[in-house]
């Protein structure tokens, strides 16, 4: 089987770090294999970044031209798009944040969640609700690293880590979910130190995947994720058209 896993940023390196923890999670015989999106942000931290990369995700998939996927994991944590990439593909979609929680829930009553900076602490919690999840969430806690910096220092990272796992222990977490998928790596090298078990979403999300691709399941059509309707629709910048620079903002009229 082959798993398509989409990084929701444009960061060639971080889509390498992804797809390496999805092949350590993957049974014999599963390809995985690793989009980085042409445009988008280079790291998604909050919901303007988070818009933008659901768009980036989808003209990805819409614009593949590989060989053919049986499944499509989404990495990125708390990101918008998996309900648009639900009437895309007619595979089945797994996110990674949804992956987790399911997860979590099998492993313990509650489930704490560490991520990045503060400001994705919203997107998080909006993402577990909108997946049915949210009850047995007892935290969700910010670590203060930007996503671009996890890996720079991963000493410090370690660290703060471990200092938010502590507050998610005595907020009443059972289980600890890594809420970045540049966390992989992570679970291996903390999963010693602390005594609750630790879901990486990037993992979790493949062995569902290939558990749906076993089953023969995919997306229900009936309803909420019918195909798109047919009309027409314009990717990218219409033709002629101005963009402003990347530091530029447009000015609000009354």
């Amino acid at each position: 089987m082959r798993i398509v896993v989409t990084n929701c940023n444009t960061t060639a390196g971080m889509t390498e770090e992804i797809v390496q923890g999805a092949r350590s999670a993957a049974a014999p015989g599963t390809t995985v294999t690793g989009l980085t999106p042409a445009w988008g942000p280079e790291s998604a931290e909050g919901w303007l970044d988070s818009h933008l990369s659901a768009a980036a995700v989808l003209d990805t998939l819409r614009t593949y031209d590989g060989p053919p996927y049986d499944a499509v994991v989404l990495a990125g944590f708390g990101e918008h798009g998996r309900e648009g990439v639900r009437e895309l593909v007619d595979v089945p979609v797994v996110d990674i944040t949804e992956a987790a929680a399911h997860l979590a829930c099998l492993l313990g009553r509650r489930y704490g969640v560490i991520t990045t900076l503060d400001r994705s602490r919203g997107q998080i919690e909006d993402s577990l609700e909108t997946a049915g999840v949210a009850r047995n969430c007892a935290t969700v806690l910010g670590t203060g690293l930007a996503v671009l910096d996890l890996t720079t220092d991963p000493t410090r990272t370690e660290a703060a880590f471990l200092a938010a796992a502590a507050q998610a222990q005595a907020a009443g977490a059972e289980v600890l979910i890594l809420g970045c998928a540049g966390m992989t790596g992570l679970r291996r090298k903390l999963s010693s130190q602390l005594r609750l078990p630790i879901v990486d979403g990037v993992s979790a999300a493949v062995k569902l995947a290939e558990s749906l691709i076993t089953l023969g399941l995919t997306t229900s059509r009936a309803g909420s994720y019918a195909r798109p309707l047919p009309k027409r629709r314009v990717w990218g910048r219409p033709e002629g058209g101005q963009l402003l620079p990347t530091s530029q903002s447009p000015r609000n009229h009354k």
